[in-house]
């Protein structure tokens, strides 16, 4: 068992590592990143850790692709796309909460949350980072009057469709740890689409009225999407 621990924040730290080397996150964002990494592979394996993973590398992607052309614009994410601690606990402490759950209880509803708020997390980023770019039309979600990219609750049908893409992907890492694997797709899919349009609801309600910020704008959206992906499980099952 010590040695097995040895070897995964050996790992995490390696990632971490890599992470800052690569400028996607910053020293404490590191240090964040190989906690809650650390906390994902010893509650939850390697599927959930790959999932992570995954929403990183994406997010790198979506966030550098045409980066010169998004910051011209101002659209661009702060700090050249470097991301700190709070960016990281704002999209990984839910899949954690949710991940100790279903260490103690060995359900498969909480695997449809932790992956739910793991999609949510990176179709969000997806949605936000490649829809400013190809969302030219975008629309307040809570009235539906035209916005200006970038806006808190701005969505696009770009926006959209990579949020449900972003979903998707991240839905995948679930099916090996279930029998219902038909059903785990379609709950963590839909669970991490209902969260990414939350998102849009909170940041277009509280954080204009600096009630959360994007941190925490996240986190609720993660987590509510986790709920999401959860309640849809167990219905459907």
């Amino acid at each position: 068992m010590l040695e097995r621990l040895a070897v995964d924040v050996a790992v995490m730290a390696g990632l971490s590592v890599g992470s800052y080397k690569i400028k996607a996150l910053d020293t404490k964002g590191a240090l964040a990143a190989a906690a809650i990494g650390l906390a994902v592979v010893e509650l939850g394996g390697t599927y959930p850790l790959l999932a992570m993973i995954t929403f990183v590398i994406l997010g790198v992607l979506a966030t550098k692709y045409r980066f010169r052309e998004k910051a011209k614009l101002g659209l661009a994410q702060s700090r050249n796309g470097v991301r700190s601690w709070g960016n990281v606990l704002g999209n990984g402490l839910a899949a954690v909460i949710f991940l100790a759950f279903e260490y103690f209880s060995n359900m498969d509803v909480f695997w449809a949350a932790t992956f739910a708020s793991i999609a949510t997390a990176n179709g969000d980023t997806l949605a936000s980072e490649l829809g400013k770019v190809f969302g030219k039309r975008p629309r307040l979600i809570t009235n539906l009057k035209p916005a200006k990219p970038g806006v808190n609750g701005a969505v696009s049908l770009p926006g959209e469709l990579f949020a449900l893409i972003g979903s998707f992907i991240i839905a995948l890492f679930a099916l090996p740890l279930t029998t219902q694997k038909a059903l785990m797709l379609l709950a963590v899919t839909l669970g991490g689409f209902i969260g990414v349009n939350l998102d849009s609801l909170i940041g277009a309600t509280l954080e204009n009225e600096g009630i959360t910020n994007n941190n925490s704008t996240n986190f609720l959206a993660s987590l509510l999407g986790g709920f999401a992906g959860a309640l849809l499980f167990y219905v459907l099952a």
